[in-house]
């Protein structure tokens, strides 16, 4: 007999009802239901495939509110009656209509479940709509707590936007709110006070008035776009433009900063924004978003990677907020907000993980694009000292890779320590032209698709021809990097890896008395080489590229 999605999602949701009675002990922290009906792909969301979305919505800033609605259009990816979508229960659900009807719906936690009059079948194309209202959540330290930002600028003006990530788009616009599906085009409305301007992601296609003071602008994503990465801009802004020459043609740049801010911007940002492009398409391969253009916007928050329309709050300061996260230097001779931002282009918006534990992805290699813009733009030994120098940020207290299907990072660890593991990998791939190629496959194998840890894995040893499994589990999937463990006596050198991974075999390069390094392969097992008589443990060091312990056996 052949299961409907409907039969399978009903024993899906026996299962969550006795995982919501036990809980889930993750470490730490314990996962309820809830935490499963927002982070797993059940029956009930992977029944319809998102096409396209029109977020039609008016913001209320006297009262901090939103209002308005959502359309879904979908693909049914099976038969079905019944589906999941997602909006924070904080805000109000004013009904589902679909064909012209309101239709049923249930609600639990933040999940809002519909049932449709009739079946749904495999292969059809079709829509409804949610209207919604309701004050969402304000953030109280944007961008790393989620929630709508409600300033002003230094003239009094409403400063307004939202930054979500990790928490979920859900927490002011109703949608599927999970990485793995992302919406393959969409029209965002915003309704705003007329005097006001209004930016979100994309391209601008009409500004309309409204009857009740406001206006409404209608911006249009030609391309896939993950729900978080979905925002808006409201304030007094200057705009200006500018146009790149890319290695897919001409790529239109737009800037839009406070208009009080603009003298002092328009030199700052054009300092950075063509050489970072320029850096990032030579690493990575072409702007992944050339349909909808490169903006930068200031944001009344420090930034965040909203695909085409980055998210820009560093003061206009080189370094990160004036300092160098590496404390080498090497980082005061660049905007870290742009920089880091706008490479999550590539990695984060173009590369998405299908679930955040995997968010390391995003981070690790965003972070890792700081160190090749200062290998760019300064030379590799420069880029060498940055990343190494972010080591000091690094805990090793847990693993970079969250729990699956709970929406629950991994460790901060994701962003230096995600950078120090492909550096790593690129000493082990020891040639920075074969290395530039596999991120630049990377960017084009992946274009515009959500992924798992694992096929990024299996890209990287498939195109390196490198055995890299264990590699990947000690750094990703526990807390500790590996040791070398040495000694040096009567003549010979043993050594060996301590890891939690049996069988870690990576080689490393080490030097004894000069600066000459060279490759030694351990194993968790004692290794031996004859060495000069004359070197005593004192003498022994691995290359620093190499992101790993060094301990003298006892």
């Amino acid at each position: 007999m052949k299961k409907t999605c409907l039969s399978i999602a009903l024993a899906f949701m026996l299962m969550l009802s006795f995982q919501a009675n036990a809980q889930l002990l993750r470490g730490d922290r314990q996962f309820t239901k809830a935490d499963t009906l927002r982070g797993m792909l059940t029956p009930l969301r992977t029944c319809y495939d998102i096409n396209y979305y029109h977020l039609d919505v008016k913001i209320d800033i006297e009262n901090q509110s939103v209002s308005g609605s959502n359309l879904f259009a979908f693909t049914a990816t099976q038969d079905f009656n019944k589906l999941q979508f997602d909006l924070f229960e904080n805000l109000k659900v004013e009904r589902v209509e679909y064909k012209g009807k309101s239709v049923p719906f249930t609600r639990e936690a933040n999940a809002v479940f519909v049932t449709f009059p009739s079946t749904l079948k495999k292969g059809k194309k079709d829509n409804f709509t949610v209207f919604y209202s309701g004050k969402p959540r304000s953030a109280k330290n944007p961008p790393w707590d989620g929630g709508f930002i409600f300033r002003k600028d230094k003239s009094g003006n409403p400063f307004v936007s939202v930054a979500c990530q990790g928490l979920g788009a859900s927490v002011w616009w109703p949608n599927k709110d999970h990485q793995s599906d992302e919406v393959d085009s969409m029209l965002i409305s915003i309704s705003a006070p007329k005097e006001l301007d209004i930016v979100a992601n994309g391209r601008l296609r009409s500004i309309k008035p409204q009857k009740d003071g406001y206006k409404q602008a209608n911006w249009f994503v030609a391309n896939p776009i993950n729900n978080y990465n979905v925002a808006f801009y409201i304030g007094k802004y200057a705009h200006w433009t500018d146009t790149f020459e890319g290695e897919k043609g001409k790529l239109d740049l737009d800037f839009w900063a406070l208009k009080e801010d603009s003298a002092v911007a328009r030199p700052h940002w054009d300092a950075d924004v063509k050489t970072m492009l320029k850096a990032f398409e030579y690493w990575f391969g072409p702007y992944p978003w050339y349909k909808d253009g490169y903006k930068l916007v200031q944001a009344p928050h420090l930034g965040m990677e909203h695909q085409s329309a980055v998210a820009y709050g560093n003061d206009f300061k080189k370094g990160y907020r004036g300092s160098d996260l590496s404390r080498t230097g090497h980082g005061l001779s660049w905007d870290y907000i742009i920089v880091h931002e706008s490479g999550h282009e590539w990695f984060g918006n173009n590369i998405t993980s299908k679930d955040i534990a995997d968010m390391w992805v995003h981070e690790g290699f965003t972070d890792y694009s700081e160190t090749l813009f200062v290998d760019y733009t300064q030379g590799k030994k420069a880029g060498n000292e940055y990343v190494i120098g972010l080591r000091r940020g690094i805990g090793n207290r847990s693993p970079i890779i969250g729990p699956y299907n709970v929406n629950q990072e991994g460790s901060q660890d994701m962003y230096n320590k995600g950078s120090n593991i492909i550096h790593t990998i690129r000493q082990l791939v020891d040639n920075d032209e074969k290395f530039r190629q596999i991120l630049r496959g990377l960017g084009s194998t992946f274009y515009h698709q959500t992924v798992t840890t694992k096929q990024i894995e299996d890209y990287i040893a498939q195109k390196s021809g490198l055995k890299l499994d264990k590699v990947f589990d000690q750094y990703l999937r526990h807390s500790k990097i590996p040791t070398l463990e040495y000694k040096i006596s009567d003549g010979k050198l043993a050594y060996r890896w301590l890891t939690d991974v049996s069988g870690f075999d990576m080689p490393v390069k080490v030097s004894l008395k000069t600066d000459t390094y060279s490759l030694i392969y351990p194993t968790n097992e004692w290794k031996s080489i004859a060495v000069d008589p004359s070197v005593s443990n004192d003498n022994f060091k691995a290359e620093p590229n190499f992101y790993i312990n060094i301990k003298k056996a006892e």
